[in-house]
């Protein structure tokens, strides 16, 4: 796991998880996206220690059978577990939302973490707004997306339009949410986690680590092949501006931060 996101887990979500659930027996969990469940067991085990001898619910929500099937893999072989029940959800947030609609779900959530998904979903606002509605009093609510000050902000915010494939998904930050929130008057808290990616051989042409590079930070597969010249000089241009890297020592470090964002629950 990225160590400034292992950071905020181990050092600043404890005090967030502290007034969830206000002495409940049981909390309610949902984890939407939540891929392998690496980082959702470090949460897990968090709120567990914030929250002793608590026994907990956890709906897993993740469209990818291969990565919830190693998320099962990897429960079934940790120990110290047996206070968790885990529901196993193989669905998109958008269909997820749609069942507990249609069944008319009336259980209330405590903790709610999306990591990494919202780029996925066709409107984030909904989908922030419908999640927000199941947390329970003192219910907390967690973003985590690339942050709006990072090289991926300021990569796609100025070549969205050439890059973005908006079928599949769409390049959302979190100063993008907290906007939206700003218009909506919804008080949020934020934080801003720093990390860098080393991206020095994305300028040596033909170099193999640096055309994989340049596929991850396009989100493009083949970007160098497919891509115009003008394109492709463009990004690289980009790339290595103050705005997206610092170089240091003959490297060139993207900035790779991640933003939090924590909702409480509608009063």
């Amino acid at each position: 796991m990225a160590s400034p996101l292992k950071d905020f887990i181990h050092n600043s979500l404890p005090d967030i998880l502290a007034s969830v659930g206000n002495r409940k027996s049981q909390l309610n969990v949902i984890g939407v996206g939540s891929g392998e469940g690496i980082v959702d067991l470090e949460m897990l085990s968090q709120l567990c220690q914030k929250h002793p001898g608590v026994l907990v619910d956890n709906e897993v929500v993740e469209p990818s059978s291969q990565r919830l099937n190693n998320y099962k893999v990897m429960v079934a072989q940790k120990p110290d577990l047996e206070h968790i029940t885990f529901t196993w959800n193989k669905m998109t947030a958008s269909e997820f939302e749609e069942q507990w609609r249609q069944k008319n779900i009336t259980k209330k959530a405590d903790f709610i973490h999306m990591l990494q998904m919202l780029y996925y979903v066709k409107d984030p606002g909904a989908t922030i707004s419908f999640f927000r509605s199941l947390l329970d009093k003192n219910g907390k609510l967690l973003i985590i997306l690339v942050s709006g000050e990072s090289g991926w902000g300021k990569l796609h915010g100025h070549l969205r339009s050439q890059l973005c494939n908006n079928e599949i998904s769409q390049c959302v930050t979190t100063a993008d949410i907290q906007s939206l929130l700003d218009a909506r008057g919804v008080p949020y808290q934020s934080y801003e986690l720093q990390s860098h990616l080393d991206i020095t051989e994305c300028f040596t042409e033909g170099d193999q680590t640096g055309e994989l590079l340049l596929d991850f930070l396009t989100e493009v597969l083949d970007f160098s092949r497919t891509a115009s010249p003008e394109l492709r000089q463009g990004v690289l241009r980009l790339l290595r501006d103050s705005q997206c890297s610092v170089e240091t020592g003959g490297r060139v470090l993207f900035n790779n931060n991640l933003g939090v964002i924590v909702l409480d629950a509608l009063s």
